[in-house]
This record gives structure tokens, C-alpha cells and sequence, in this order.
């Protein structure tokens, strides 16, 4: 129980995690929260019980733009969690031409191994940089080439019991082997100094561009194996030389060294863990593949069959990866859908059950909007003000202009299309489109967007059923 105590994971960090980057949706936030805190929990039991205790998966229902994405995504950074987020629609039942639904797992399992390596590889930075200036002296300082002797090629015909009590080269004294060893700690002491930075070096790197494009059947693709990965750890890798300075060797071969002292084995394995006890998939648009009323004619033939193939994912399988299988128990499955023309109870009855935990999302108000464009960290305005004072002018944004651009947005949702915060994109676009263009010329160092010029620029368009139908 220790560790559960020391976790500051708990339900309402969480929550205040989100709040800072989402705004409303505190049904949604808090069912997200306690399925992050049930499996902090569920590492604290004895392995008996906690290998029982399954995840218990989310369905979102709301309308686009109001923060599902956004919540699932924050999730998985404040867990440090593999993450993939997927279009139900992009996959096709088995025995069609379109993506199979056990890519999913492969996909989570690859985000796994790139977050595993890239911890691996900064932890090894230290040894890295060890080899890589080594190689890079030897470039920088070669030693004389040995010349070729008779001697040398009966080597490969005589005893070689007493060869290690002979030099490696006769021909080079003590004395220049010493002036070597002092050089080379200069022209080391001088890299690390970085007074050789700008200095041209021919260096040998591996040659990346050189497998060739493979494709595969179907079948292999479904036992997760790469054609051209295989064929290529078969061939001999390449390597080329290429002239550089020697900053942007050190940091290439720093880069090379670092792959090489990685473990992949334990790279493998531990990726494997991680995505099954802490991956999270979010399928989005997962009302598109529900058939109204159960019918199913046409081109909705497969939208029922894609909900069956998900089921045995979303319950807990076995999926076969390039880096061994994976176990679905664990992962936690999150689904949103607007389910605008259909309802959750339209899903296949046994993919409802797999789906225990539904919250609804409430559409934004202009209230919400308005605090979407100024209180999230790196907020609209934000970044807008961000982008403009790289060109040495301040803009800034009257408390009056945010409550009228949300007005505007909201009034927009409710008479058109509801695309919730998206809105707020492209209104912020057609207000400030004058001054993104003339700001490079301008002289004045601070522009303050009003509500009166909010309205002057955007109130036209709004107004105007015609054009805004193209515009907003």
C-alpha cells in the first residue's frame, strides 16, 4: 500500500490537472479520473486479485468540439501512458479491403516502444558521448596506415600463439605512439571546449536509406511482421562518409552510439508491459459504424462487423505484435461518438457491455467559450498574441472583445452547425486576418482588439446567411 500512498495521481489532482487545459465537462472528468485511480489502485493489490479487476471503459456521447478528444489525450500525458487515438470509421470488417481493428494494438504497442526508447536512450546519453568523441578523433586524428609487407600476409599462415607479445606496428616508435596519445588529449580537451566546433570532418555514418521497400501478403501483416525490417536486419548494414562540421557529427554519432547500447530485448519486453497494463485507446466517431434500428443494407454491411471484431479487443485478447503478443485485459478502452441520428443503444448489445461507464458531454455555452478563449494554458488568445510579438508588436484583447467573440460563436452553433470550440478557430481567423497580414509593416508596438471592432468585423458576416455558410 506504500506506493498507492507516495502516488499524487489522486482523483482530484486530476481533475485540476484537466481543468487547466479543458473547460466544463466535470462528469466526463471525473469518470476519466477514477478510472486513472483504479489502476493506481489495482497495482497496489496482490497479483491474485489484481490480475481479476478489469478496467472499466468509457463511452463519451457529445457533440463535436466540446473536449472528448482533449480529456483522453490530457490523460494519457499526466500517466505518461502509450496513448493512440483512432477513427472507428478507418476500419473495415474482416474480409474487406480496409484496416483491421488489431492494428490498434500494434499501434499502441509501436507509441510503447518509441516512449520506452526514448527514455532508454537519454539515460545512456553519458556513454554515448564517450564513444562518439573517440570516433570522432580517430576521424579528426587518423593514425598513419600500415603498409602492406610480406610478413604481414604470412601472419595468416604462422603460429599466432606469440603474436600479442609483438607491436602492432613496428614501424611506429614509442615516441610517436606518446606524441600521439598528448595530441589527442588536446584535440579532446579542445572538442569538449567546443573550439572545434566549426570545424569540416569526414565522418563514416550508417546508411538508413538503403532497405528496400518490401510489401508483404495480408498474413504476415496480421502476425505483425515487417517484410523489410526482416530483410533488412539479414543485409549487412551500409555505411557512407559525409563531410560535416563537427558539432553536427558529435550529435550524430552521440545519436548512433546511444542506439547501440540500448538493449532491445529489454526495450521489447518492457514496451509490451507498458502497453498492456497502462495503454489507453480512445476510438473516436464510434457512433459512425452503429446501423439505425439494426438495419443494415448497402454499404452498412460492415459497420455491425467492425462493432464484433472490436468486441473480443475491447473484452480482452491476445494480439500478435512484431515484439511479441499483447494482452488487451488491461488497456483502457474510451469511446466518443455525437450520436446525432442514432443513440448507444443502437450498438450491438454486447459492445454496450463492454462500454459500462457513459457520460454525456454538455454542448458550450457562451460563457464556455468564452473561458476556452482565455483561461487554458496556451489559450487562443495566447497564442495569437504569441505569434504577433515575434514581429515586435503587442496585441492584446479587452474583456468585452472575448465576451463578444463567444457571443458570436455561440450564436453561430445554434443557428448552423454546432462544431463547439472549432468555431472559435475560424472567427479568430476572419477577425485578425488584417492584422496578420500588415503586421510585418506596422509601426505601432501595441494593437488592443476591442468589442467594438469585433463587432464591426465579424457581426456582417454573421448576420449574413449567405456568406457565412462559406466563412464560418
Amino acid at each position: 500500500m506504500e506506493k498507492l500512498i507516495k502516488s499524487d495521481l489522486t482523483p482530484s489532482k486530476i481533475i485540476e490537472h484537466l481543468n487547466r487545459y479543458i473547460v466544463g465537462q466535470d462528469k466526463a472528468k471525473r469518470a476519466v479520473a477514477i478510472a486513472l485511480r483504479n489502476r493506481i489502485r489495482r497495482r497496489a493489490l496482490p497479483p491474485e486479485i489484481a490480475h481479476e479487476i478489469m478496467p472499466k471503459n468509457i463511452l463519451m456521447v457529445g457533440p463535436t468540439g466540446v473536449g472528448k478528444t482533449e480529456i483522453a489525450r490530457r490523460l494519457a500525458t499526466l500517466s505518461n501512458a502509450p496513448f493512440v487515438k483512432v477513427e472507428a470509421t478507418k476500419f473495415t470488417e474482416v474480409g474487406y479491403v480496409g484496416r483491421d481493428v488489431e492494428t490498434i494494438i500494434r499501434d499502441l504497442t509501436e507509441f510503447a516502444v518509441s516512449m520506452v526508447r526514448k527514455r532508454m536512450i537519454s539515460e545512456v546519453q553519458t556513454p554515448a558521448l564517450e564513444h562518439a568523441e573517440e570516433r570522432l578523433l580517430d576521424a579528426l586524428l587518423p593514425r598513419r596506415e600500415k603498409k602492406f609487407s610480406m610478413p604481414d600476409f604470412m601472419k595468416v599462415f604462422a603460429d599466432k600463439t606469440d603474436e600479442k607479445d609483438k607491436p602492432e606496428d613496428p614501424e611506429e616508435s614509442k615516441e610517436e605512439i606518446e606524441k600521439y596519445n598528448r595530441t589527442r588529449a588536446k584535440f579532446l580537451k579542445m572538442l569538449r571546449d567546443g573550439k572545434l566546433d566549426d570545424k569540416d570532418v569526414e565522418i563514416e555514418v550508417n546508411d538508413s536509406g538503403t532497405a528496400p521497400q518490401i510489401f508483404g501478403t495480408p498474413g504476415m501483416d496480421v502476425m505483425g511482421i515487417n517484410i523489410t525490417e526482416v530483410i533488412g536486419g539479414i543485409m549487412p548494414k551500409k555505411t557512407k562518409k559525409r563531410h560535416m562540421k563537427v558539432k553536427e557529427a558529435m550529435r550524430i554519432l552521440q545519436q548512433e552510439e546511444a542506439e547501440k547500447l540500448i538493449d532491445t530485448e529489454a526495450m521489447a519486453k518492457e514496451a509490451l508491459d507498458l502497453a498492456q497494463e497502462d495503454g489507453i485507446v480512445f476510438l473516436d466517431e464510434i457512433d459512425k459504424v452503429v446501423v439505425k434500428n439494426g438495419s443494415s443494407h448497402g454499404p452498412d454491411v460492415s459497420r455491425e462487423g467492425v462493432q464484433r471484431d472490436l468486441l473480443p479487443i475491447v473484452e480482452g485478447s491476445v494480439v500478435q505484435t512484431r515484439y511479441g503478443p499483447v494482452k488487451t485485459d488491461h488497456v483502457l478502452f474510451i469511446a466518443a461518438g455525437a450520436f446525432s441520428g442514432v443513440k448507444p443503444s443502437d450498438l450491438i448489445p454486447e459492445l454496450q457491455g463492454r462500454f459500462p461507464i457513459r457520460v454525456e458531454l454538455e454542448p458550450l455555452s457562451w460563457e464556455h467559450l468564452q473561458q476556452i478563449l482565455t483561461e487554458p494554458e496556451n489559450s487562443l488568445i495566447r497564442q495569437y498574441e504569441a505569434l504577433i510579438s515575434t514581429e515586435g508588436t503587442e496585441l492584446s484583447f479587452t474583456k468585452e472583445a472575448t465576451e463578444e467573440i463567444a457571443r458570436l460563436a455561440h450564436k453561430m452553433n445554434s443557428e448552423m452547425e454546432d462544431i463547439g470550440a472549432r468555431r472559435l478557430h475560424t472567427m479568430m481567423e476572419q477577425l485578425l486576418e488584417e492584422i496578420s497580414f500588415g503586421v510585418s509593416d506596422m509601426d505601432s508596438e501595441k494593437i488592443e482588439i476591442t468589442a467594438e471592432m469585433v463587432k464591426e468585423k465579424l457581426s456582417s458576416l454573421v448576420e449574413n446567411r449567405d456568406i457565412r455558410r462559406y466563412l464560418l
